[in-house]
């Protein structure tokens, strides 16, 4: 049974009070600050997107009902292994949503998740799995790309020249097959979907015989077909799960500035890490005064390139604390769209501070570069030309900003 967090629940929203609308000075000065906003990009899916993810879905949940009848009391032992683990942290650790499934999966069982939900997929449409496969388990995105406009070619001559008789066979142990597409994984599987099938065939002028994929002669009458596949294979892009922002509301609370967090959002083992913080303990006080400004600035970003994710708070004016996890990498921008999609008036522009007191007015510098990992806590202000305008017109801001949904699940920071 693939080891996952069962996917989070999202409230039903709230059906909205009516209200009186924001004057037109208010919405022209909102204007120009969301001006900067851009839309949200669509995460890419693959070809029948839909129709594979319900399937894959749906087996790997019998899958795992089956595997729970039979290891329910080990699974117990291990979800209070986990709790125990994670106790006293500010997050439990990196989680990921896998966009064939739905499944919330923990960072250490992300690609073996993903792997399997495209294994599975193998039963119902090879081609589609195969051509995931050969996008999602390669690495090396060269080899990829080498390899993949290598079979297009292939792909290319059978179509353009379909009474040829050498185009419908390849030969394996071809220099060119060998070094661009038997090292990838997933290739064979490609071909022998597509209607390749595996041959000896005689060596002319030899008395040896060598293996061959040679296409089956019903594909001939199906050559659109190869053509599409083809379009696909090129234009397809590795399964990649999304980041799962582990959204959280909380109470007002004085310890809103203190974090622990897990090893998940360092770039370093545990050992690695223990000795870096008793190393950088022993040095703080005697290389404080001999170091150079310069020196100060390399290590602070040699410091930034230990982490990959950072875990951000956000508290509101009325004390209350939105939490989110980031990749370290990511811009403001997307720190910006994640809190306006918290608010009830997602219209009114905002301001975010970083600790210290500085606006972060530059939306696309990215977080481990103006300090803002592993963790931090900003302050939300709104935009105080709005606010005076609305002021102004006799109308006042009540209650949170926050949506109620999300104040329905609020928690206590402890």
């Amino acid at each position: 049974m693939l080891g996952e967090r069962a996917p989070k629940e999202k409230p039903k929203a709230a059906t909205p009070k009516s209200r009186q609308g924001p004057t037109d000075e208010a919405q022209m000065a909102a204007a120009a600050a969301l001006a900067r906003l851009e839309q949200k990009p669509k995460p890419w899916l693959p070809s029948s997107q839909d129709a594979i993810k319900s399937q894959v879905k749906k087996e790997l949940m019998a899958e795992a009902a089956a595997s729970e009848r039979g290891h329910s009391t080990d699974h117990t032992g291990s979800v209070s292994a986990v709790e125990e683990e994670t106790a006293g942290l500010s997050v439990s650790g990196i989680y990921f949503i896998c966009p064939l499934t739905g499944a919330t999966v923990r960072k250490d069982q992300k690609e073996a998740h993903i792997k399997e939900a495209i294994l599975l997929h193998f039963s119902r449409d090879p081609v589609a799995a195969s051509i995931m496969e050969i996008q999602t388990f390669n690495r090396d995105r060269e080899k990829v790309k080498l390899g993949v406009e290598t079979i297009a070619k292939y792909l290319d001559n059978i179509h353009l020249h379909p009474e040829e008789e050498k185009y419908r066979k390849i030969k394996l142990q071809n220099k060119v097959f060998q070094e661009r597409i038997n090292c990838l994984e997933g290739t064979h599987e490609f071909f022998q979907a597509i209607g390749f099938e595996k041959e000896m065939l005689p060596v002319p002028g030899q008395e040896t015989t060598e293996e061959y994929y040679v296409l089956k002669e019903e594909v001939l009458t199906k050559l659109e077909d190869l053509k599409d596949y083809k379009e696909h294979l090129l234009s397809s892009e590795p399964v990649k799960a999304q980041l799962d922002r582990q959204l959280c509301v909380f109470k007002p609370s004085p310890q809103a500035a203190q974090f622990e967090l897990p090893h998940d959002f360092y770039n370093l083992t545990a050992e690695e890490l223990k000795r870096e913080q008793r190393l950088r303990t022993e040095a703080v006080e005697k290389a404080s005064m001999l170091r150079t400004k310069a020196m100060r600035e390399r290590e602070e970003q040699r410091e930034m390139r230990k982490y990959n994710y950072t875990l951000l708070r956000v508290r509101f004016p009325d004390g209350y604390i939105l939490q989110g996890t980031f990749y370290a990498r990511e811009p403001v921008s997307v720190l910006y769209r994640f809190v306006r999609e918290a608010l009830k008036d997602d219209w009114m522009p905002f301001e975010l501070v970083a600790p210290g007191g500085l606006k972060l007015t530059e939306e696309n510098v990215a977080f481990n570069e103006c300090g803002l990992v592993p963790s931090a806590l900003l302050t939300f202000a709104w935009d105080a030309a709005v606010m005076a305008d609305i002021k102004a017109s006799g109308e006042e801001q009540k209650g949170s900003p926050l949506k109620p949904e999300l104040l329905s699940a609020v928690q206590i920071l402890s």
